[in-house]
């Protein structure tokens, strides 16, 4: 634009005089965004096994994580620009900012490992049911698809952009309705819940620690509420729209949750769901029962597109924020640092690959496919709540030795909130080294 020749004597356009006006959001339009980021029916049969007490099991990671998670990101972004890094590098130091950003992109290495063996699961649905419990068969589809999705990433395609809007709602939002209407049908007609629907079973039934172990995938669910915090300042009344914001993508994502997770439990017992394959071993059951076991494959289908887009969204983000960083503080060695001629970091993705392709063996060494699933999303807890706590710490600290630097918006009962997320985030890192009775008796 700016090369192009204009003749002096030409008056300038009067719009180019004009402040241009800063893009806003509505509260309700952040509120489906959040809703987009976080929502997910992955999660539904960990939650599932628990019947009617995954309302309460829900809820109270939503109150003492969820909430605090949101309001605090939102008043470190609107007051620092450049993520969990600069926030912590301002709050704490620089070498602890690094470890923030170090144990987003750690998680990750966890996360694909039990989100492809999802999809693997989902897969053996439309070839073999039988296959979604054989440890070899998922660990070879987990490594051929994210060997796949590193090549595709480190091309730098833009077409993969939009692929996570849409997953939401060609794998969460259709599926997951499908899901709590056929249940709902499934009741009216008379036919009795696997799982008891009665005010008795409200509360998870206590058993010690091990009876409550499956809540921490919860915390995992919930994560991610920091990365739409930067979108705070787009609003016209951050003060009070950003908390309205919250509430509705709360209120919605507990939704998402809860619905599905209480119709896999209406039709499929607790002793035989599968942690990965427990939405396809639902659908299943009800196509079959209604007569439409034709639409199995499809609904795999659309589960599938959901997975692999979201994976091929996350696969580049992390590890680029990682690069920046490394390349401005010089963090990591010459090699990870490398570009290739898409300019993709495509050093640390492959170095990435060879680590997550030797984790996903344990799927076909360890006996349980589901045993395997709980402890990579336990894992995949674990290291992100790391970033969490130094989130809340350096909150407090921003808020005491900053009180004056401007914030766009400022999170009521800060200390408290933090102490609420910080001692809840402990509890969940604390509750992961417990093995779920669930299991039976795992070795620790």
């Amino acid at each position: 634009m700016a090369s192009m020749d204009v003749p002096a004597d030409l008056p300038k356009p009067r719009a180019e005089a004009r402040p241009v006006a800063p893009p806003t959001l509505t509260w309700v339009t952040l509120a489906l965004m959040t809703t987009a980021s976080v929502a997910s029916l992955r999660a539904a049969p960990t939650m599932a096994v628990y019947g009617l007490a995954c309302v309460f099991l829900y809820l109270v990671p939503a109150i003492v994580f969820l909430l605090p998670t949101a309001l605090v990101s939102a008043e470190l972004a609107s007051g620092w620009s450049g993520g969990v890094y600069r926030w912590v590098a301002e709050g704490l130091s620089k070498p602890l900012g690094f470890l923030a950003v170090w144990c987003q992109f750690a998680m990750t290495i966890f996360y694909y490992p039990s989100l492809l063996a999802f999809v693997a699961s989902t897969i053996a649905f439309v070839i073999d049911p039988s296959l979604a419990s054989n440890g070899v068969y998922t660990a070879i589809v987990i490594m051929v698809l994210y060997w796949t999705g590193v090549w595709v990433s480190s091309r730098g395609t833009k077409a993969l952009a939009g692929l996570s809007s849409w997953g939401l709602i060609i794998g969460t939002l259709v599926p997951g309705t499908i899901l709590v209407v056929l249940g709902m049908i499934f009741l009216g007609q008379g036919n009795p819940s696997a799982a008891p629907m009665d005010s008795s079973h409200l509360l998870p039934q206590w058993t010690g620690l091990a009876s409550l172990v499956l809540i921490v995938n919860n915390f995992l669910s919930y994560s991610g509420m920091e990365m739409n915090a930067v979108h705070v300042s787009s609003l016209k009344n951050p003060a009070k729209e950003y908390p309205k914001s919250m509430f509705l993508a709360m209120g919605l994502v507990l939704l998402i949750f809860i619905l599905p997770a209480l119709a896999i439990s209406w039709v499929v017992p607790a002793d035989q769901l599968s942690l990965t394959a427990g939405v396809m071993q639902a659908f299943d059951a009800f196509f079959s029962y209604f007569n439409v076991g034709w639409m199995t494959p499809i609904a795999a289908i659309m589960l599938i597109s959901a997975s692999l887009g979201g994976m091929l969204t996350w696969l580049a983000g992390p590890s680029k924020g990682l690069l920046e960083i490394s390349r401005s503080e010089g963090y990591l060695p010459p090699f990870l640092q490398k570009l290739n001629k898409f300019g993709i970091q495509q050093n640390i993705l492959v170095t990435q690959g060879i680590v997550t392709s030797v984790i996903a063996l344990g799927y076909a060494l360890i006996p349980n496919v589901s045993s395997v699933y709980w402890i990579f999303s336990t894992i995949t807890t674990q290291v992100y709540l790391i970033v969490y706590l130094l989130m809340f710490v350096a909150a407090m600290r921003l808020r005491k030795l900053k009180p004056d630097h401007p914030r766009g918006y400022r999170a009521p009962a800060l200390g408290l909130i933090c102490s609420v997320g910080l001692l809840s985030s402990l509890a969940a890192m604390f509750i992961g080294f417990v093995p779920p009775s669930q299991f039976g008796s795992g070795s620790v």
